[in-house]
């Protein structure tokens, strides 16, 4: 499964309300249990945040990839946020995050979560790709990037 077949229109929004990083993973969290992606918010919460206490997903370049491994996720999925002001994500570079792709697999899945993580990391490596994304209004415009 391709990253881009991860996403949907109900799992993409633009200008999050979230102005801190636990904020961040409540809003995108919140968009895939509304999707019916997720059994159980608190659960998948638990292991995304379990997984960034290992370090965080702020890769840098304006740029957070949390992702969580857990039973509580129905089916693999990917919900996108972004940012204009930017947010705090405790980032690599120390500089604030204003694209967000929360990855969510289940249990069983082997390493699905790693080949759209790595997808998403290199697509987004280009500026011009950066750019269009955080310029994105509608889900056409930001799937088209994919």
């Amino acid at each position: 499964m391709a990253a881009k077949e991860m996403f949907s229109k109900e799992r993409v929004k633009f200008n999050l309300e979230a102005t801190t990083k636990e904020e961040v993973i409540d809003e995108l969290i919140d968009i895939l249990y509304k999707d019916g992606k997720l059994k159980d918010e608190e659960e998948f919460k638990k292991a995304v945040l379990k997984r960034e206490e290992e370090f965080s997903t702020g890769i840098g370049m304006g740029i957070a990839i949390p992702h969580g491994k857990s039973g509580a996720v129905i089916s693999p999925c990917i919900a996108f946020g972004s940012s204009e002001k930017g947010i705090d994500y405790e980032s690599m570079d120390d500089k604030p995050a204003h694209l967000f792709f929360l990855i969510a697999v289940p249990e069983e899945s082997s390493d699905l979560h790693l080949r759209a993580l790595s997808e998403i990391s290199r697509k987004l490596m280009h500026e011009d790709v950066r750019k269009k994304l955080l310029n994105s209004k509608t889900f056409e415009e930001f799937i088209e990037v994919f």
